[in-house]
C-alpha cells in the first residue's frame, strides 16, 4: 500500500499536469483565432492582390479588375489626421497627470480618459457628427480625422502617464538642481527618458484607429473618387471593406479581403516601424 507522502506526491504530480495542461489550452484557445484571422486573410486576401489594386480606381460593378487606391490614400490621411489632433494632446495630458496631476482635478481627468477608452467607437462617431459634421454641413476627412482622435487620446493620456512615474525621480531632482523649470524638465528630460514607453502606447492608439469603421460611417462617409482635400469626403479601407463584405458580387468580396489583408499588413507595418524607432542601441 501506498503512505501517505506517496499519495501527496502523486497528487502534486497529477494538479501539476492538469494545471500545466489547462495553461497550454488557454494559449492555444489565445493564438488560435489570431491565426485563424491570418489564415482567411491570407488565403482569400491573395486573390485580387496585384499591382492594380494599389494604384488603380475602384471600378463599377460587373467590370473585372480595380483597385482602392483611393482608399489606402484616404485611410494614412485619416489616421494622419488623428495623429496630428491626438498626439500632442494624449502625450501633454498624460505628461499633466504624472507630473502636476496629483490632485481632484487630476483624477476627475484620468476617470474621464478611462471612461472614454471604454465608449464604443459608433457613439464617438454620433458626436463627432453632431459636432463636426452638421456645423460644416458635409461630411469630411477633417470630420473622421477628429473622431479618431477622440478614440486615441485615452489611450495615449493613459500610456504617457504610466511610462512617465516608471522614470526615476532622481531624473527630476537633477534637473531641479540645475536650475531648469519643473515644466522643462517634464518635456526635456523625463519625457525623453519614456519616449520608448510612450511609443507603445502611440501604436496600440494608430493600431485602434486604423481599424475602425463606425466613426467613418459618421464623419468622412467614403469616397468612390480620387480625393486629398481633408474638407471633403474621402475613402477608407475600413468602410470599403464593410460595403464589399456584404455585397452579393464575389469580386467585390475578394477586394473585401483584399482590402483587409492590405490593413493587417499596414498595421503590421506602423508596429514594425515603432520597433525599430525603439529598438535599444545595446
Amino acid at each position: 500500500m501506498l503512505n501517505r507522502n506517496n499519495l501527496y506526491f502523486i497528487r502534486r504530480k497529477v494538479t501539476n499536469h492538469i494545471m500545466l495542461s489547462l495553461t497550454f489550452l488557454s494559449v492555444v484557445l489565445t493564438v488560435l483565432p489570431l491565426l485563424l484571422i491570418f489564415y482567411y486573410t491570407v488565403t482569400k486576401g491573395l486573390t485580387s492582390l496585384n499591382l492594380d489594386f494599389f494604384i488603380a480606381m475602384p471600378k463599377p460593378v460587373g467590370e473585372a479588375g480595380g483597385g482602392m487606391a483611393n482608399a489606402i490614400v484616404g485611410t494614412l490621411i485619416l489616421i494622419g489626421i488623428g495623429g496630428a489632433i491626438g498626439l500632442p494632446v494624449g502625450i501633454m495630458s498624460g505628461t499633466y497627470l504624472a507630473e502636476f496631476g496629483n490632485n481632484k482635478f487630476g483624477n476627475v481627468v484620468r476617470f474621464l480618459a478611462d471612461v472614454l477608452s471604454g465608449i464604443p467607437s459608433i457613439v464617438v462617431g454620433v458626436v463627432a457628427y453632431t459636432i463636426v459634421v452638421l456645423p460644416m454641413h458635409h461630411f469630411s476627412a477633417f470630420a473622421g480625422g477628429v473622431s479618431l482622435a477622440i478614440l486615441m487620446i485615452p489611450t495615449i493620456t493613459r500610456t504617457t502617464e504610466e511610462m512617465i512615474r516608471l522614470v526615476p525621480h532622481s531624473y527630476r531632482e537633477a534637473g531641479l538642481a540645475l536650475g531648469i523649470p519643473k515644466w522643462k524638465t517634464s518635456l526635456v528630460i523625463i519625457l525623453r527618458s519614456a519616449w520608448k514607453g510612450i511609443a507603445t502606447g502611440v501604436l496600440l492608439a494608430f493600431a485602434r484607429a486604423a481599424g475602425e469603421t463606425a466613426p467613418l460611417l459618421f464623419t468622412a462617409l467614403g469616397n468612390r473618387f480620387w480625393s486629398t482635400k481633408i474638407f471633403q469626403p474621402i475613402a477608407s479601407l475600413t468602410v470599403y471593406i464593410y460595403d464589399y463584405a456584404k455585397s452579393p458580387f464575389t469580386e467585390w468580396n475578394d477586394q473585401a479581403w483584399t482590402a483587409s489583408l492590405i490593413l493587417i499588413a499596414l498595421i503590421s507595418l506602423i508596429s514594425l516601424l515603432f520597433k525599430f524607432l525603439t529598438r535599444s542601441k545595446y
